[in-house]
């Protein structure tokens, strides 16, 4: 029989702990118990692929060292990828759109336009916000003067982010004059996001538990939906403060729909909208 027909023992909830409280330490990721059979089905890939039959071998495996922290970045990618499409949450995009076209009309965009997006998993969101942004400069005949940082942990989508290629099921919340305007149709089957949008968007290896480790490059907005409910309260509140800190006055945050429901800080306020859970960065008072 080969190796990788096997049976692996179930994950124990002595091991499921033991693997969740890392996976916590080092990602902020908070699972459940009935993500248990999840953790198992991607620990049992890996290790049948190392020819490992055993949690307690692998996990020593994955905190040893140099190699650990190689095989970590490995399974990290595995359990971090999240499926995605462009424009998931239309409302949120056109609330970006609405945004930067108020301030081209009112003459308040005296600089580049920089975007954050975090999470941003294999780039299907960041490259929706380059639409939407060029979308205003065309409109206004501007020169296309914006860059968007696009942060995840995983390396893999990463990667697949700065090829540009999707499938047709990323792009089935799309219109067609978007499909048109901003990607090329392959030779197998796949849409490529094309040139000026691709050129835009930069693709950077991060861990938002580290988010205050990074350069304080003021943001005119940072987008961060569909990540924070991986954690715990309290630090979904530290990583709203630590990225409210980076953006410009003025500047907006967006994230999921209920996904900090309770937050607040004193110098963001949430816009009055019931269709998305945006803030903006209120203008220092003087005294």
């Amino acid at each position: 029989m080969g190796w990788s027909l096997r049976t692996i023992a179930d994950l124990s909830d002595n091991e499921f702990a033991q693997w969740s409280k890392l996976l916590e330490e080092r990602a902020g990721i908070q699972l459940v118990p009935m993500q248990k059979s999840l953790l198992q089905s991607q620990l049992t890939i890996r290790m049948r692929e190392l020819g490992l039959d055993d949690y307690s071998t692998y996990y020593a495996r994955v905190t040893d060292g140099l190699q650990g922290r190689l095989e970590w970045s490995v399974l990290i990618d595995r359990i971090a990828v999240k499926e995605t499409s462009f424009f998931r949450h239309r409302e949120s995009m056109e609330f970006v759109r609405h945004y930067l076209q108020h301030k081209i009309d009112n003459r308040q965009l005296n600089a580049s336009f920089d975007v954050l997006s975090v999470g941003c998993s294999s780039g299907e969101e960041p490259y929706s916000l380059a639409m939407v942004v060029n979308d205003c400069f065309e409109l206004a005949h501007l020169e296309p003067y914006y860059g968007i940082t696009a942060l995840d942990i995983s390396n893999s989508a990463l990667t697949k982010g700065r090829e540009g290629r999707y499938s047709t099921r990323s792009t089935e919340h799309m219109s067609g004059e978007e499909i048109s305007r901003y990607t090329s149709l392959c030779n197998d089957g796949h849409y490529e996001v094309v040139r000026k949008l691709r050129d835009r968007v930069c693709f950077t290896h991060a861990n938002v538990l580290h988010i205050k480790d990074m350069p304080a490059v003021k943001m005119d907005v940072i987008f961060c939906q569909n990540l924070l409910v991986y954690f715990r309260r309290w630090l979904r509140r530290d990583i709203l403060n630590s990225l409210s800190d980076r953006l410009k006055p003025g500047g907006v945050l967006v994230i999921g729909l209920g996904e900090a429901g309770d937050w607040e800080h004193p110098q963001m306020q949430r816009v009055s909208n019931d269709a998305i859970q945006a803030y903006i960065r209120q203008e220092h008072k003087k005294q």
